[in-house]
């Protein structure tokens, strides 16, 4: 009798394993799409959790910034299979991701479904493309990658100590 359970119970194991399988939050294009876009506060650490929370750990920590694979992303219905947000080594705080399609595709999927333009701030063959917010295309290989860097906010300048003469100064 006991050895009937077991392939129900290993078919059972199985299922629940391929249901904990995270999908691509419904909040993707809302939370990313946006800080792509520059229309949203910028706060890496926020990026972060909220990639770890629904993609794991970044597979890989270059060039300043942490990676994360996102299988099964879309933004604006180009497929999104990586997304990048900076670690404190940067003097900027940036969020971006890459796009299965060349910048131009990117570009114009993103003009069809929320009205942003970019112009070409560069004459060279691979033109950097900004929008007025400051979110940026740019060429990744035959990709796109679009981000938004702001400059890392600093800690406030203190002023000096103001020093008060000795007592005996101040009284004559």
């Amino acid at each position: 009798m006991r050895s009937c359970w077991r392939p129900l119970l290993a078919a059972v194991a199985l299922a629940a394993q391929a249901g904990m399988a995270q999908a691509v939050p419904t909040t993707f294009g809302t939370i990313i799409g946006n800080a792509v876009l520059c229309r949203d506060h910028t706060d890496n650490l926020y990026f972060y959790d909220y990639l770890v929370k629904f993609f794991k750990e970044p597979y890989k920590h270059e060039g300043g910034a942490f990676w994360f694979k996102t299988d099964g992303a879309t933004l604006w219905g180009i497929t999104i299979p990586e997304v990048m947000v900076s670690d404190d080594t940067s003097p900027y705080i940036f969020v971006g991701a890459v796009a299965e399609a060349p910048p131009e595709d990117l570009e114009k999927a993103i003009i069809a479904q929320v009205g942003h333009h970019y112009t070409r701030i560069d004459t060279s063959a691979y033109p950097v493309r900004e929008s007025k917010p400051a979110s940026r295309i740019v060429y990744f290989d035959t990709r796109a990658k679009i981000y938004c860097a702001k400059f890392k906010p600093m800690p406030p300048v203190q002023p000096p100590a103001v020093q008060m003469p000795p007592a005996r100064a101040r009284t004559k």
